[in-house]
């Protein structure tokens, strides 16, 4: 098992990892849309989602993975009129792939959205 940090990426505000790789998976812990801290996100919903799938891009790359990788998508939002512009948006970042995936509304403290996934790592394929 190993820890896998985004490099020069924002710190994580509470006691875990931004991902975890054990046995040729990559676990994240949720992404949110912010660019630096909680008080630094874009201020579109359209761009809190792109800049979430940037967040977790860049972890999962830093475990050696990508999006072509993830098996499972977990996302949580605040808001059940949200889920058009996020599914538009998320198609625009995973293509073709389409992974499993559960959405759910919940109530998030600063943030409009997190996503968190489940994927392979690179060098073992699908």
């Amino acid at each position: 098992m190993r820890i896998a940090e985004i490099p020069g990426g924002a710190a994580a505000v509470g006691p875990f990892s931004q991902a975890v790789v054990a046995n040729g998976f990559v676990f994240t812990a949720g992404q949110i849309p912010a660019i630096t801290g909680v008080d630094n996100q874009p201020e579109t919903f359209e761009e809190q989602v792109r800049q979430t799938l940037r967040n977790l891009t860049a972890v999962l790359e830093a475990a050696g993975s990508g999006l072509a990788h993830v098996v499972k998508v977990n996302t949580y939002l605040t808001d059940p009129g949200q889920l058009e512009e996020y599914n538009r948006v998320y198609a625009e970042f995973f293509g073709d792939a389409k992974p499993a995936r559960t959405s759910v509304c919940v109530s998030l403290w600063g943030v409009s959205l997190e996503i968190e996934c489940v994927a392979v790592l690179a060098e073992a394929g699908q």
